[in-house]
């Protein structure tokens, strides 16, 4: 019977999750699946590591709850794995605030302190957080352990951590914090283990999906990214508008009438590449259009990617290494062709055969920069975290 971790990666429809048997060295996938609490009727499926269906069931659309999908999970496991063989549960969770820079166990005072970070994180932390308290309410006595989207991030120091604000909100905790983390932690690794030699050089790893940021890499640290208190900041995402004036949000309140609560709407849910396509949120659906606006939203993606590229290539005072992760990065070759194109001064030079096929390096031999395509793997990195805590 092997020792298990079960780790649940929660987005803003579905909880995706993997079971890892961590009785050797390294944690290995041994079932993965998807809780999709927004079907028609809410479903769990579990899956093989290679793709096979292993398990499926609904719920009654009525039971709002959840709570029966988590109870037909750990069921699942003790029939396949054995009764007593599910260690602990470990949760991304998105924020971490000031007082987190590692994993950590969850208990009832660790919980209410993440659930007051809530402001920070309006779309993320409620449904990071849910899960533990449905788990709770089922296995009271199972581990269950926090590892943080900001973590990661914990290494940025002044300058970069700062906003040009009075010095008293600094001390209160508003400055720029980070995510995408656990992504960036396990793509880091994987490039030391890819290419050595680059670890001490100077690295932009671009994490582009629904939600999409970048981190600048040095010596396999972070020292600067571009998201900041929240996960609104940086790139232009699927639906969240990145950069943006604050002037818009005072024009926004003071002539348009809106509320507080209709912005915040307006910049997480009806902004980004929707908001400015009117079509959708989803890349491949903009890419395969052939409506001007979707070419409008494509062409801000890209035009922002690249700019922030340079602006990480900055904070690094130079760039040796651009690696593309996420959805998106991994997927879009047409996106990694234009970013690469809009950063040709900066020595980037994509090789379109290699790029076209999505091998694991695609620059050419006399770029500049070494370019890498590097799938993402947080659960990997989730269930490594509970590794550590367990062991200590």
């Amino acid at each position: 019977m092997p020792d298990t971790v079960l780790v649940l990666n929660s987005g803003s429809s579905s909880i995706k999750f993997g079971l890892f048997d961590i009785s050797a060295d390294e944690p290995v996938l041994l079932c993965k699946g998807l809780l999709d609490e927004h079907a028609d009727k809410p479903r769990l499926v579990v899956k093989s590591p290679a793709g096979e269906d292993l398990f499926e069931t609904r719920k009654d659309a009525t039971d709002a709850d959840g709570g029966h999908l988590f109870a037909d999970v750990l069921g699942f496991i003790e029939d396949h794995f054995g009764a007593g063989s599910l260690c602990a549960v470990g949760h991304r969770v998105v924020h971490g605030g000031p007082d987190y820079s590692g994993p950590v166990t969850l208990t009832d005072d660790v919980t209410a302190k993440l659930e007051a970070l809530t402001p920070l994180a309006p779309l993320h932390q409620p449904r990071c957080l849910a899960p533990v308290r449905t788990i709770t309410a089922i296995r009271p006595d199972l581990t269950q352990i926090a590892c943080f989207d900001t973590a990661f991030h914990h290494s940025i120091t002044p300058p970069a951590n700062r906003f040009a604000i009075p010095r008293r909100y600094q001390e209160r905790g508003i400055r720029r914090y980070g995510f995408h983390g656990l992504s960036f932690e396990y793509v880091a690794g994987r490039l030391a283990a890819i290419a050595p030699q680059l670890v001490a050089k100077r690295t932009v790893i671009a994490h582009l999906g629904n939600g999409a940021s970048l981190c600048a890499l040095h010596d396999g640290r972070s020292v600067d990214t571009t998201m900041g208190l929240t996960p609104l900041d940086g790139l232009v995402m699927g639906t969240r508008c990145g950069t943006i004036d604050p002037g818009v949000l005072l024009y926004l309140q003071q002539h348009e009438n809106m509320s507080v609560e209709d912005v915040q709407h307006l910049l997480y849910h009806e902004s980004g590449l929707l908001g400015v396509s009117g079509i959708s949120a989803d890349m491949r659906t903009l890419l395969a259009s052939r409506e001007p606006a979707a070419r409008n939203a494509v062409d801000l993606f890209v035009f922002r990617a690249a700019q922030q590229v340079a602006m990480m290539a900055a904070s690094l005072e130079g760039i040796d290494c651009l690696v593309f992760t996420g959805g998106i990065g991994e997927h879009a070759k047409e996106i990694r062709s234009a970013i690469g194109e809009r950063l040709a001064w900066l020595g980037v030079c994509i090789d379109e055969a290699a790029n076209d096929g999505a091998r694991e390096r695609i620059n050419t031999g006399d770029s500049a920069v070494d370019v890498f395509v590097i799938p993402t793997n947080e659960e990997l990195t989730i269930a490594r975290h509970c590794v550590a805590v367990l062991m200590n």
